[in-house]
């Protein structure tokens, strides 16, 4: 079992990059108690509002900044081939940022359905995407986890 899964929004752009291996880690300014090999589920933002795969954590990097840019360009230099964006995408998104976190991807799943919004919430009535990023309970996940492999065994079997 996962010591944390995470319920991590995703823009449709960054998702894809992700899912296409072409974006290895996940930029944020906000901290989480997330560790190596804990599971992310990503749920894409709008227009998309689904459910689309998950991801385990490989690693990850907390940086504090400082008043100078040096540890931001340190962290860019760490990250610049694997981010899926641009060296002024990353300057502007971190611009007034006290903390710079890095989360590393390995062992990416991709649903062959997505889960839409609409069917994650007839199964969990109380289901709202997060702005960011939630913590899911062990009972979220256990429904989220048989929803997402009774969409995989559909796909084996056609």
């Amino acid at each position: 079992m996962y010591k944390n899964i995470l319920l991590l929004s995703i823009k449709p752009k960054y998702a894809e990059k992700i899912f296409s291996g072409k974006k290895q880690v996940e930029l944020r300014r906000v901290r989480s108690r997330l560790n190596t090999d804990d599971l992310v589920l990503v749920y894409v933002s709008s227009p998309t509002k689904a459910l689309v795969g998950s991801f385990q954590v490989d690693q990850i990097i907390q940086i504090e900044i400082q008043k100078s840019s040096k540890d931001l360009n340190e962290f860019w230099h760490k990250v610049k081939n694997i981010a899926g964006i641009t060296s002024q995408e990353f300057q502007s998104y971190y611009h007034g940022a006290s903390v710079m976190v890095g989360i590393f991807v390995k062992n990416l799943r991709t649903l062959p359905e997505p889960i839409d919004l609409t069917q994650l919430r007839e199964i969990l009535p109380e289901f709202r995407p997060p702005q960011n990023y939630r913590y899911l309970k062990e009972s979220e996940f256990k429904i989220l986890q048989s929803m997402m492999q009774d969409i995989m065994m559909d796909s084996s079997s056609q």
